[in-house]
């Protein structure tokens, strides 16, 4: 249970820290510790049957609050790839900038002074860290402290100690949260972190802000309730071959899209490049598949904890580089210039006869690869004249001894190996035995020539003078040449340390082919293929994109998904107002939205048929609700809060996703909220923005001519699209005009799923919307419509405002008593005084 427990709780829970002790009764030592940020000393557990797929990084973060704002000085350090960080910024009161370079990163745990747990401010940077699944580590004030701190990065840190000066010396407070790092991680308590780590200045702006509402509501990470791995976008786009390494970067990648245009279109070169050529892209991940984790194999050479194992497992990854490099030379389309300078020239470079080779040839050399088949990892004899004399004379005494067997049978009149057995045990030694069957026969000679050891029900074991001195000389000889392999192959690990800077570019160049390899294979793979989108700045462009689909959602069994357009275009629809009934797929719809954005400035082709992008800074996302009893904060006052942070954060170059916002209060609080901040969002931030609402009185903003009493002025930009539905004008039931429309599929109506599944089957038969309505009242629940070739290409989400509300028929779907239905239909029509129609008039003079 050792792994299973400790795999629960450093990688699962993240909020607890690990102590192992040895010993007995009152005396016990502790031997390791971890946490969540610091796994180091438990990876060979962790990581001994699975891969390592995430890098976990400790943050340190020192508050210093002001009246204009709070300056939080910040500072990080990533274990894996031995890299330390720091920066200084000013943040809001919901700690915008901390929480998004918090999820940037992929921080685990972060250390907070002592003291700073007391004040309002604190609690608020408390339930932000909570927010992004911080573990918070507090220590005391007195070590965050910037004493020293240059020394002790002139040890760590390779390279001159100028620059590093010059670095710390430009900041106030992340200094001395940098000192508790060090002092946290014990950074200097190993000699093997000298001379290895690099430290840079944090650039917030360097990629896309996403806070965790928004990796939550795209469904960026696996998660543990995640019915199947297509249900996140990591678990979809997640098609590398590497042993870890590949994993690790899409992780990264995903969670830091870029914003350089650019690097952006020279991803999607690559990309488009391994789309095309299907057989180059099959060959190279042949070859992917037998490359080991070469990031902790030399992590652990460093910390001097390796063996020959992890030398092989290099080798065998090094000696794949030659056969890549060779199927890239092979290509000759219209992007080789960037694959031959993205790729085969660092291959050349690292595959030398300084770099790569040179290690080859070590291994080789030095390895005894012949004995790999056997399990074995051994130095060559060859390799050392000590050893190969120690080893002659190991063999040497291996044929005295085996002649001797046979002289001691003849002596016997025993057959060899088969009555007369030659044994090797750590109790005796070389030994003979014979079986108590054969016992009788060689009593007399036993009880002369020889000195008996044992008698057990396996036989008797005895020995003579000879084959004693024999033994005790080989046991010898194998002690000294133990000892001397030993010392070898620290001298091999130590010479393979200084490869460190080779293999640290190679994984980095094996990663991100991998990672590109496995966004071609799924946007090739897919039924329906991904497309490259057309990416521009953000200050120019529009966001279209035509016959766009949810990657997750389409990529579930039975799943026909009904693609639909998205026109955010500057000055006429860069705010979209969308209405229209529960379930009739508005979540599904902006969040795909927001997903293929997300993909796009990863570097990856996306779900369309046709995509024009301009890039985005930041994407915030209200979607869904959920109250924390526990922090005194209900569903409403954590949608204010959310919604505050995109008042304050976003920009005119953010995507903002706004998901039934105002509904946890009264119908007209709420609608003055909604109104208001739409207003704001409008005339103020001026981002593109996509609003789900049912208050269809919303709908008012986007009439150019409007008079409306709540609109002060004019307000351009602004359009309404509403999802599809249709009702019987006989019957009064509802129909969902999509084909995957269940929007809530990403919370927990799993049941629904298995029921399309059985349903589409049966539709697939049956091809009638009326079956579909009768199992709709005798099943008393939705039924997910798998739309057929009767309906239109695009017919899910369309222009133009929801002219009704379906509650009160989604009740109807719940099975309410007609009683309850009908008071509800009565009171509805007393209480809605709401037509565009009569409210809104094209004709000034009219009204």
């Amino acid at each position: 249970m050792f792994e299973t427990i400790t795999r629960d709780l450093l990688l699962e829970r993240t909020d607890h820290t690990l102590e192992l002790y040895e010993g007995s009764g009152s005396n016990w030592r502790l031997m390791k510790s971890a946490s969540p940020g610091n796994l180091s000393s438990f990876e060979d557990v962790l990581f001994a049957n699975n891969e390592m797929q995430d890098t976990p990084v400790v943050v340190a973060l020192l508050p210093n609050f002001r009246e204009n704002g709070c300056t939080v000085g910040f500072s990080y350090v990533d274990l894996t790839k031995r890299i330390l960080g720091l920066v200084e910024f000013l943040d809001d009161s919901h700690f915008t900038n901390v929480e998004s370079a918090l999820v940037a990163l992929g921080c685990k745990e972060c250390l907070l002074p002592l003291e700073s747990g007391k004040s309002s401010e604190c609690r608020t940077l408390s339930d932000a860290l909570t927010r992004c699944g911080v573990m918070v580590t507090e220590r005391k004030k007195t070590e965050f402290k910037a004493r020293d701190l240059v020394q002790d990065l002139g040890r760590l840190v390779k390279g001159s100690i100028e620059p590093v000066r010059d670095l710390v010396s430009g900041f106030e407070f992340a200094p001395a949260a940098l000192g508790a790092l060090l002092s946290y991680a014990e950074l200097l308590a190993d000699e093997g972190n000298y001379g290895n780590y690099s430290i840079c200045r944090y650039n917030l702006g360097s990629f896309m802000r996403l806070d965790s509402a928004a990796m939550r509501a795209l469904n960026v990470l696996e998660s543990k309730t995640d019915a199947n791995k297509n249900f996140s976008l990591f678990g979809l786009m997640n098609r590398t071959c590497t042993a870890g390494m590949g994993k690790r970067l899409l992780h990264m990648w995903l969670k830091q899209p870029l914003l350089d245009v650019s690097e952006i279109n020279s991803r999607l070169d690559l990309v488009q490049a391994f789309v095309e050529d299907t057989e180059l892209r099959q060959d190279l991940r042949q070859h992917l598949r037998r490359i080991s984790d070469i990031e902790r194999l030399m992590r652990n050479i460093q910390r001097t904890r390796a063996g020959l194992q992890h030398i092989v497992k290099l080798y065998q990854s090094s000696i794949r580089v030659p056969h890549i490099k060779s199927a890239l030379e092979k290509y000759d389309g219209q992007f080789s210039s960037l694959i031959k300078e993205r790729y085969l020239d660092p291959f050349e470079l690292l595959t030398d006869d300084d770099h790569l080779n040179k290690f080859i040839a070590l291994v080789e050399t030095s390895v005894d690869l012949d004995q790999l088949e056997n399990g074995e990892y051994m130095i060559s004899p060859s390799y050392d004249d000590a050893l190969a004399t120690l080893k002659s004379e190991q063999e040497s005494l291996e044929r005295q001894i085996h002649n001797l067997h046979k002289q001691t049978a003849f002596d016997l009149d025993l057959p060899v190996d088969k009555a007369l057995k030659l044994d090797k045990g750590t109790q005796f030694g070389h030994v003979f035995r014979i079986t108590k069957k054969e016992e009788p026969k060689v009593r007399k000679k036993l009880s002369t020539q020889f000195i008996v050891l044992e008698t057990r029900k396996d036989g008797v074991k005895f020995t003579n003078t000879k084959l004693k001195k024999l033994g005790d000389q080989y046991q010898k000889v194998l002690e000294e040449y133990k000892n001397c392999q030993k010392e070898l192959v620290n001298r091999v690990v130590q010479t393979t340390a200084t490869f460190s800077e080779v293999f640290e570019h190679l994984a980095g160049f094996l990663s991100e082919l991998d990672v590109i390899l496995s966004f071609a294979d799924l946007a090739s793979s897919c039924p329906t293929p991904y497309t490259r989108p057309r990416i521009t700045p953000p200050d120019v462009g529009d966001i279209v994109l035509e016959g766009s689909r949810h990657p997750c959602v389409e990529a579930q069994d039975w799943v026909n998904f009904i693609p639909n357009d998205c026109r955010l275009v500057r000055g006429k629809s860069w705010f979209l107002i969308i209405t229209g009934p529960n379930m009739g797929g508005k979540s599904t719809f902006i969040r795909q939205v927001g997903v293929n954005i997300l993909m796009a400035q990863v570097g990856c082709f996306v779900p369309c048929e046709k995509a024009s992008i301009s890039v985005r800074d930041c994407i915030f996302a209200r979607v869904g609700a959920g109250d924390c009893q526990l922090r005194g904060v209900s569903t409403f006052m954590q949608e204010m809060l959310e919604t505050a942070s995109i008042l304050k954060g976003a920009t005119e170059n953010s995507l903002v996703i706004i998901d039934e916002l105002g509904r946890g209060t009264s119908t007209y609080d709420g609608f003055g909220l909604a109104w208001a901040i739409c207003e704001h969002i409008v005339e103020v931030i001026k981002a593109p923005t996509l609003f789900a609402t049912h208050f269809h009185e919303l709908t008012a903003l986007a009439h150019e001519n409007g008079n409306y009493e709540l609109q002060k002025k004019l307000i351009v930009g602004v359009a309404n699209y509403h999802v599809s539905a249709h009702i019987d004008s006989s019957s009064r039931k509802l129909t969902m005009l999509y084909k995957v429309g269940y929007q809530r599929w990403l919370g927990k109506k799993l049941f629904l799923l298995i029921l399309n599944q059985v349903l589409s089957c049966v539709l697939y038969f049956m091809h009638a919307n009326l079956f579909i309505l009768g199992m709709t009242r005798l099943l008393s629940c939705p039924v997910l419509v798998f739309g057929t070739s009767s309906y239109s290409k695009y017919d899910q989400v369309e222009p133009g405002a929801c002219d009704q509300s379906f509650g009160i028929h989604v009740a109807e779907f719940a099975n309410f008593p007609e009683s309850v239905v009908a008071l509800a239909r009565e009171k509805a029509a007393e209480l809605e005084d709401f037509s565009p129609a009569s409210i809104i008039s094209t004709d000034a003079g009219q009204e």
